[in-house]
């Protein structure tokens, strides 16, 4: 197996790398070219990481990662077939793309099938400042991981046992080619510090959990807010009392907000809409949620952890809204599934980078003012979301709210409604942004949902 290359410590050698994996990509595009592919596409990478665990005051476990491969897709007119190694020498090469035409060949033609088109490749790449490594040893990380679950511990009594903290760190280059011509190398880094706790009361035990993540460490949260917080939430759980069953506001903490509005854009993307497996088929231009509500994607934000100068198509991503004041823009489209279409990919093959939940930002307490009897829901648990009708049911816990104030824990609750109202139900957002994923969302207060117990 081909070694790239590191410095004299072992740490990857940035420049040298990304140079060695171009090369690796080149060469193996040229391969599929020499085989008899009509066109090819070739994703690389290396990456290495670290991964510290603690418990109970521990050193529990350590973990090294150091991963590298290649997967290669080939098409041959409008058959496809793909094949992936975690070898790059010459034989591996030859016989990964020979695997993948083999493929190709016993295929269905589909006319859909093909590399993006040529003029909508990435040219310009912008600086996303995405790499920022972190001289964190293995000493110095479990010291991290203690401190957050011993503040955690600390911070109540009623914490009485922990399911660990962690730390880790991982850093990696990625090349993306295709037989255009594009190819491209890209570094990234992430990393992160969790804990997870466990809270008892007379009525039982609650664990709950809290994290931070960035690209560059110097943003991350301290780890002893980082056990706080954990701890706090698990507290909060205790004392959980019924509710009576009826029709309610309920506000959806920034956490599940981002889940919740995860299924709009589930909806609204290209494979869902091709299978007709969405209930927002043929949705473009309608309005589909509030008239406050805008979803707009920015992939070029620095230190973005979804950021992306190029999807996985080679396609250049660009600023866009795809839900603008409660209207669809925009599908979510890769080049196969915009084909499928008879539309144009939007530059999200992989996915959406840097979602925005933009709307009508208003003080989360002055959100349960408004709200005056419902659910703020802080946890979210099952799988009942039906994308095909838009029915959603999902067990819950969380806070209610009583008098526009918060009056106790409340879980194993159901929350209940069709989609299509919950978002066109949306009354206002908090300003409790989490920044922490792909979506950043505050709180989302819906007009109305049915809860019961």
């Amino acid at each position: 197996m081909n070694t790239l290359p590191s410095d004299a410590t072992g740490a990857l050698n940035p420049e040298e790398l990304a140079a060695s994996l171009k090369d690796l990509a080149a060469r193996i595009l040229d391969e599929a070219r020499h085989q008899g592919a009509t066109g090819a596409e070739v994703a690389a990478g290396d990456s290495t990481g670290l991964v510290v665990a603690v418990r109970r005051g521990e050193l529990e476990t350590v973990e090294f990662t150091n991963d590298r491969g290649f997967g290669i897709t080939v098409y041959m007119g409008a058959r496809k077939g793909n094949a992936s190694t975690t070898d790059a020498g010459p034989d591996a090469i030859r016989e990964t793309v020979r695997a993948a035409l083999n493929i190709a060949k016993y295929t269905e033609e589909d006319s859909c099938n093909g590399l993006a088109e040529a003029s909508l490749m990435a040219r310009e790449l912008p600086d996303l400042d995405l790499h920022h490594p972190w001289d964190v040893d293995v000493s110095s990380a479990t010291e991290r991981a203690l401190e957050a679950e011993a503040a955690g511990l600390a911070f109540d009594h009623r914490i009485v046992n922990t399911e660990g903290a962690r730390v880790a760190t991982g850093r990696g280059c990625h090349v993306y080619g295709n037989s255009h011509g594009f190819l491209e190398a890209g570094w990234g880094t992430r990393h992160s510090t969790s804990c997870a706790l466990i809270a008892a009361d007379d009525n039982g035990m609650k664990p709950e959990d809290w994290y931070t993540v960035s690209r560059d460490p110097a943003d991350l949260e301290d780890p002893v807010e980082v056990g706080r917080e954990a701890a706090r939430r698990a507290v909060g759980r205790l004392g959980c009392r019924p509710v009576e069953t009826g029709s309610y506001p309920v506000l959806f903490a920034p956490p599940v907000a981002a889940g919740l509005i995860s299924h709009l854009l589930s909806a609204i993307g290209g494979r869902a809409l091709y299978r007709r497996e969405s209930y927002l088929v043929d949705s473009l231009h309608r309005q589909v949620a509030a008239d406050g509500i805008t979803l707009r994607e920015e992939p070029h934000r620095p230190k973005g952890l979804a950021s992306a100068a190029y999807d996985g198509d080679g396609v250049a991503t660009r600023a866009k809204s795809f839900i603008e004041k409660g209207v669809v823009a925009s599908y979510i489209l890769d080049s196969y599934s915009g084909r499928r279409l008879g539309m144009t990919t939007t530059g999200n093959a992989g996915g959406y980078f840097n979602l925005d939940v933009v709307a009508d930002v208003r003080p989360v307490a002055e959100l349960m003012r408004e709200m005056d009897t419902g659910l703020l829901v802080t946890s979210l648990m099952g799988q009942g979301v039906n994308l095909v009708t838009g029915d959603y049911s999902r067990g819950a816990g969380g806070v209610w709210i009583a008098g526009g104030e918060p009056s106790h824990p409340v879980d194993e609750v159901t929350i209940a409604a069709n989609l299509d109202d919950v978002f066109k139900g949306i009354v206002a957002c908090g300003d409790d942004i989490d920044r922490r994923g792909n979506i950043r969302s505050g709180s989302l207060l819906v007009r109305e949902m049915t809860v019961a117990n």
